[in-house]
């Protein structure tokens, strides 16, 4: 998949990572229906490249992303943008047998809080924060986040963050597990290709890992 600089999803390789930046920053990489098209498509290729050994999700600008695009509501039903437009890409991120890693570069909102919750792996920068806005505006969580969330932190804190709607800091999210690491702004970047290029350059088991922590949440010792 090629892109251009104007495409509201950034597609680049460096070996074997492939790095997705979400790119509407002038709406803080709000998720309509062209972008999540793009991430759905790019994730699917992605999963089934066998040369592609880690993937990164990140944001462009000073978000990761906001959420939801609200101002596309009127044209597809609640029911039907989970089905056609997140499923698909929570379950390529939750299901390759590959490490995902969402590099957090500011706020992550909404939906878009639930896509860094698919990912194996968060490393957030110093003024990332976090929020699960839907009990705002009368919603349940989406997009798989009600799923993930109890499995990071735990059920009561997982609770906490969905029924209060606060916003926490990346210093917040390291403590309580939702995130793995956190570093200073300028050093982002060049911290999430350390670790990118680390697992893509492990063993294939780690691909196997993934598979059997992810088995793990629905079975027993005995499998």
């Amino acid at each position: 998949m090629s892109t251009t600089i104007t495409d509201p999803l950034l597609v680049a390789r460096e070996g074997a990572v492939l790095t997705l930046t979400l790119n509407r920053p002038e709406k803080l990489n709000s998720l309509d229906i062209t972008l999540l098209t793009s991430l759905a498509e790019a994730m699917k290729e992605a999963r089934e490249d066998e040369s592609v050994r880690a993937v990164v999700i990140t944001g462009s600008g000073r978000g990761f992303s906001a959420g939801a695009d609200l101002t596309e509501g009127g044209r597809e039903s609640v029911r039907r943008r989970l089905s056609l437009r997140y499923t698909p890409i929570i379950t390529a991120m939750r299901e390759m047998e590959k490490p995902v890693i969402a590099a957090v570069n500011g706020v992550a909102a909404g939906a878009g809080m639930s896509l860094t919750l698919a990912a194996d792996l968060r490393i957030a920068a110093e003024s990332a924060s976090f929020l699960l806005a839907f009990a705002r505006i009368g919603l349940v969580p989406d997009a798989g986040a009600t799923f993930m969330l109890p499995r990071l932190v735990g059920l009561g804190k997982a609770a906490e963050l969905a029924m209060l709607a606060e916003q926490i800091p990346a210093a917040e999210a390291l403590r309580i597990g939702l995130v793995n690491r956190v570093v200073p702004d300028a050093e982002l970047a060049t911290a999430t290709a350390e670790l990118a290029d680390r697992l893509a350059k492990g063993p294939f088991s780690i691909g196997l890992i993934k598979r059997a922590l992810n088995q793990s949440l629905s079975t027993d010792l005995h499998g």
